[in-house]
């Protein structure tokens, strides 16, 4: 099986003057292509962290970070921000949608950064919205939309650019329990579809959705375990 995200001995410090922190105290852990992993933890547990790090938004104090068969521990700001758009398509809990765009500007946005010429990214913007079944409100505002289409405009732009990975960083934290598994509905899709998807969430309902479970504590692996029974929407309905 192909490794997307390959860590070895990942550590991350951070100094408070001469006061060394220890976030991550040495991750080692691989997630393939295709895998649908949930990485849990506890407030300070160090997940925050190891997301920015697997988000290449951060460097690791120490170990090597793999991407797609690229080493990008050591790699300049410049560098890290043209892996960011091509390898990984972001989902936030916040949505981090800009205000006077369109849904469609807003997921077209990621390959503007690429130097697509606007009349492609248009259409592809169009294509992948159809696809979280918001074609009808591409020229609706974030503020004519309600929170569960906001996200899912997210994560049409989070997929334009068909990235190796889907990085969901709590992408129901914001939302009420149906429009939620609507959202884990179509990240279930979006897997199905041959996506990897790292779901990084402290709901233990959300992360019995994926079908692999880490689990983080005091900056350590403290299990990996496979989920054998993912939960489905049609179990909930």
């Amino acid at each position: 099986m192909q490794s997307i995200i390959h860590l070895e001995n990942i550590r991350k410090s951070y100094y408070l003057g001469k006061q060394e922190l220890q976030v991550l105290k040495g991750i080692t852990l691989d997630v393939f292509k295709n895998e649908y992993v949930a990485l849990m933890g506890p407030s300070g547990s160090g997940k925050s962290t190891l997301m920015n790090i697997l988000g290449c938004l951060d460097s690791p104090t120490g170990g090597r970070y793999i991407l797609n068969s690229k080493d990008v521990s050591r790699m300049p700001d410049n560098d890290l921000a043209e892996v960011r758009n091509k390898e990984i398509g972001f989902v936030f809990q916040q949505f981090n949608l800009l205000p006077r765009l369109t849904a469609l500007e807003n997921v077209a946005l990621p390959l503007i950064y690429a130097g697509i010429a606007k009349k492609e990214r248009l259409e592809r913007a169009a294509e992948t919205l159809a696809k979280v079944k918001l074609d009808d409100r591409s020229h609706h505002k974030p503020n004519e939309l309600s929170g569960g289409q906001c996200q899912r405009v997210a994560i049409a732009r989070a997929l334009v650019n068909n990235p190796s990975i889907i990085l969901a960083d709590e992408p129901t934290g914001n939302l009420d329990s149906k429009t939620s598994h609507e959202i884990m509905d179509i990240l279930g899709k979006i897997h199905a579809d041959g996506n990897t998807v790292v779901l990084v969430t402290h709901e233990d309902d959300i992360s019995h959705f994926a079908h692999r479970i880490i689990r983080l504590r005091d900056g350590i692996v403290e299990s990996d375990k496979v989920n054998a029974n993912p939960a489905t929407i049609a179990q909930l309905a």
